[in-house]
């Protein structure tokens, strides 16, 4: 036996496939073999434990990892020790090179207990040592196939993958698999999507949300304990509504209850970064939860976010009707298109398709009689909903007001409690101070910074309590959808956010005949068959 000393580092790995093996491979385990081992050796000393929880094997690139082989390469340990052949590794090419090349290089002995490898001795045999490497580096690739297939499964059956549920949805009690509305945030869902349809931009939807007090999705998270994602900006402190994230939210179909999931993948088991799949490798389930937008909502603000974007060929206008105009036979969107006769501009749209194309019925319309047209079906649709509220407003109203009233006083609920924190925050700081706890710039700083967000939580609840006895009272938020319209009143022009916001499509029956479809058209037909009104089309002057 060699008389030279070792200085060794227990080296121990735990992979979330592992762990679901049960005791065997925990890390308790395997630090009680290898000091069982070790204590027995009087030639090996254990200088320092490295341990990679939750780390596939099959990647090498592994943060203890990387800090034991710092230290070899320091001089500081020459014996590494580990329970098994796969606790170091499952790749059957890098494992060979480590133990061929990199470890002899620095003169390091190498010991796997179970698998009674050691490079010190005959037992290290290079045949052995390889057909363990295959067969380690067979069984990642079975259980990456075998995770795979039961992921692929649980997507198919609409039963939720993914780590972090987003916001407005928790995991169910009942199922983990599945979501189930989080009333709070879903509130502030549902205000996102109504303010984007009466027209307010992403920029001008977070400015109010930070200015009411409402925690962002990831400090909401955080705030409650939640599970949330980690690394990068997620860990960005102070987090706050952008733009971007009411984008985010806005373009999420998970919001009227379609779960879309696998738009994101690796290439294989051994290589783990991170790519975007095509669509048509995406699993999309309907109907998967419940919806905190409706169907019809979301499509509106689809439409309104896309809408709001086009724009005339070379200029930044976009034309009034783009994309709302439909033909009456074929279902085609038609074209606005310009003619020059005499000197004189006409303007009208007709229908690309043609009559070569199946489209028997296709008619021209003059942007001037659309135009016309529209604007008195528009004025006439408010003038009926407002008569409409009158009657409806007795019953339905209150209701709706005190519905209004409770949202308001869940988000007060949520900024006086962070009221409470911050306030007992603040009055520990001196104590802090004096125990030495705080720095005196730190005890500045953090005051200055709790002072601010004080005022800001007051100011937000005194807005906050001011909306909900406007609707405790009656004099906001009675029936959404009729105030939607009801804003228009005295509307003597079109333009295109008003257009976009009042009408969801025109069809062109005859050169004489169109037909309107409002927003909320369900909601307005529901109204009109209380009173036994029928829906007519409108005729083109």
């Amino acid at each position: 036996m060699s008389e030279t000393k070792y200085f060794a580092t227990k080296y121990i790995r735990l992979s979330y496939a592992d762990d679901k093996d049960g005791e065997s491979n925990s890390v308790e385990n395997q630090r009680k073999i290898l000091d069982s081992f070790i204590s027995s050796q009087p030639d090996i000393e254990a200088v320092s434990e490295k341990v990679d929880d939750g780390v596939s094997g099959v990647i090498f690139d592994r943060k203890a990892f990387k800090e034991m082989m710092a230290d070899i390469e320091a001089g500081e340990i020459n014996c590494v020790i580990v329970k098994d052949l796969s606790r170091f590794g499952r790749d059957y090419i890098e494992t060979g090179r480590y133990l061929r090349r990199i470890l002899p290089a620095y003169g390091v002995r190498f010991i796997a207990l179970n698998d009674n490898i050691d490079t010190l001795r005959d037992s290290a045999d290079d045949l052995v040592v390889s057909v363990k490497t295959i067969i380690n580096d067979a069984y990642s690739r079975d259980i990456s196939i075998k995770t795979r297939s039961a992921l692929n499964i649980k997507r198919i059956n609409g039963d939720y993958v993914g780590a972090c549920p987003i916001y407005g949805y928790r995991r169910s009690d009942e199922n983990k698999n599945r979501l189930e509305i989080d009333d709070y945030p879903a509130s502030i869902v549902r205000d996102i999507f109504r303010m984007k349809i009466d027209g307010m931009s992403a920029l001008k939807i977070s400015e109010t949300l930070n200015a009411r007090g409402v925690l962002s999705p990831m400090a909401y998270k955080r705030d409650r304990g939640l599970p949330h994602p980690t690394g990068g900006f997620a860990d960005t402190p102070e987090t706050k509504w952008s733009a971007t994230a009411i984008f985010r939210i806005l373009n999420d179909e998970t919001y009227m209850g379609t779960l879309v999931q696998g738009k994101k993948g690796t290439f294989n088991y051994k290589i783990k970064d991170v790519v975007d799949r095509p669509e048509s490798e995406w699993q999309r389930t309907e109907n998967a939860h419940a919806h905190i937008v409706t169907a019809q909502d979301f499509d509106l603000a689809q439409r309104i976010m896309q809408l709001d974007t086009r724009t005339a060929p070379g200029g930044s206008k976009v034309y009034l009707f783009s994309g709302i105009i439909i033909c009456g036979c074929c279902g085609g969107r038609m074209t606005r298109k310009t003619n020059r006769y005499k000197g004189k501009e006409y303007l009208y749209y007709y229908c690309p398709t043609g009559k070569k194309n199946g489209c028997t019925g296709a008619a021209m319309v003059k942007e001037s009689d659309l135009i016309e047209c529209a604007l008195e079906s528009v004025k006439a649709h408010i003038s009926g909903i407002a008569s409409l509220e009158s009657v409806l407003a007795v019953s339905d109203g209150r209701k709706a007001a005190l519905a209004l009233a409770k949202q308001l006083q869940e988000q007060i609920d949520d900024n006086e409690n962070q009221l409470t924190r911050i306030s007992g925050f603040k009055s520990s700081l001196y104590e802090n101070m004096v125990s030495g706890l705080l720095t005196k710039e730190d005890y500045k700083t953090l005051k200055t910074k709790y002072t601010a967000d004080e005022a800001r939580l007051r100011d937000a609840i005194a807005t906050l309590e001011a909306e909900r006895n406007n609707a405790m009272e009656g004099r906001a938020e009675r029936l959404r959808w009729m105030e939607h319209f009801q804003k228009f009143e005295g509307l003597n022009e079109l333009d295109r956010r008003t257009v976009v916001n009042l009408i969801r499509s025109i069809r062109v029956i005859s050169k004489t005949e169109l037909d309107f479809t409002f927003n909320y058209q369900a909601e307005y037909e529901q109204a009109l068959s209380l009173l036994g009104i029928a829906k007519s089309t409108q005729e083109v002057a």
